[in-house]
């Protein structure tokens, strides 16, 4: 079996959590099959297994769908040979489409997010969320089997496709390396930004985009207890506009207390596992989330969460075991911000429940969410599909 593993991020290029599982989704397949992998980006030079699809450059300048979509089409001829395609979110899903229909290959198509769930993206994409809607119907709708990283998005993918054959949707979960992610001694990281260690931290990492809440953060943080310290890395915006709301926001919020550290950079992961450790709690206040990688992370190293109660995150956060889930109404932000507020000033209040919610989060992190048990559910859903 050979696969064709198709996606936008890869290593070093990772800065979003299906960038994360693919990287380690290879890492563990490639001892028990072929994988090519085929991604978006810089070239990766001395990596013959590694294929760059760019996109034509007569295309300077246009939409992002359109770029896309030609990178999509360098990755289809790189993929002759391949048994199977595995693409992941929509921007390589034409890519495993059309693979799958010139080769006579089945099409796998992990669902990290949905397109209709997330309808801020045409503030980025412009006309091009159009497209990438259409884009992500037509592959989902098409592939010989879709995974699903969380139940909540299975639910999630039905409501949005159900066209789609139920019998074709799998649930495969996000992972967790716990050899990568565990806790540590607080080191230079904290100093260089400025934290206090002795007082409390909160922690939150993450893109600048509507879907992850951030604002939401910002403005809880106004009534978080007067010791506790924000530690916001928090990049990428979607657009100059997000990124300039945020910045105020940030800025209004560090007027009227101490404490409030905002790195802009990404930063290296034994950086942000430092930050993690040391953090008394991380707050995930995504108002849309198949899963929440960063909350497994989190949680490996040995840390508290307090995370929304949308999408998949419920199936990794146990509230009241491994953290406090808060319940997220569209309707009500300024309740949501309070209820973000008073589980934060909570943990903060007593150390040793948080502490024991992370000694619990990491074990979790143990038990369920290996990267070479998804590996396994992956392959057999290659061999289901192939047979």
């Amino acid at each position: 079996m050979r696969v064709a593993m198709m996606t936008r991020e890869y290593p070093p290029e990772v800065y979003g959590g299906a960038g994360v599982h693919v990287t380690e989704l290879v890492a563990q397949l490639k001892t028990m099959c072929d994988v090519d992998v085929h991604c978006m980006g810089a070239l990766r030079p001395g990596e013959p297994d590694v294929f760059v699809a760019q996109p034509d450059p007569k295309l300077d300048g246009a939409n992002a769908a359109l770029t896309t979509l030609s990178a999509d089409l360098v990755m289809v001829n790189a993929a002759a040979g391949a048994t199977v395609a595995h693409s992941h979110t929509w921007y390589a899903g034409m890519a495993g489409h059309l693979a799958s229909m010139l080769y006579g290959i089945p099409h796998v198509l992990t669902a990290h997010s949905l397109e209709p769930m997330r309808p801020w993206k045409a503030e980025q994409l412009g006309g091009g969320y159009r497209v990438s809607s259409w884009v992500e119907r037509t592959a989902v709708e098409a592939a010989d089997a879709v995974i699903a990283v969380s139940s909540g998005m299975r639910d999630d993918v039905l409501a949005a496709y159900p066209a789609l054959n139920p019998d074709r949707v799998h649930v495969v979960r996000n992972g967790v390396d716990t050899e990568k992610w565990y806790p540590v001694e607080p080191g230079p990281t904290l100093e260089r930004i400025g934290v206090d260690p002795t007082r409390p931290i909160v922690a939150f990492v993450g893109r600048i985009t509507r879907q992850k809440g951030v604002a939401h953060l910002v403005a809880a943080a106004h009534e978080f207890a007067p010791d506790v310290q924000l530690v916001l890395c928090a990049g990428a915006p979607d657009t100059p506009e997000i990124a300039a709301e945020v910045g105020g926001a940030v800025e209004r919020l560090a007027s009227s207390r101490s404490g409030i550290f905002w790195v802009q950079e990404m930063l290296p992961g034994d950086q942000i596992r430092e930050i993690l450790s040391a953090a008394t709690v991380f707050v995930c206040p995504s108002v849309y989330e198949p899963l929440g990688i960063v909350n497994l992370e989190a949680m490996a190293c040995s840390t508290a969460v307090v995370a929304s109660d949308v999408g998949g995150i419920p199936e990794v956060v146990n509230d009241g075991e491994t953290g406090v889930l808060v319940h997220y109404d569209p309707a009500d932000a300024t309740g949501f911000e309070a209820r973000l507020a008073n589980a934060v000033n909570a943990l903060v209040a007593d150390p040793d429940r948080a502490g024991n919610y992370g000694r619990a989060g990491r074990q979790r992190c143990i038990d369920e969410f290996s990267w070479a048990r998804i590996a396994e559910q992956t392959l057999e859903i290659y061999q289901k599909v192939s047979g």
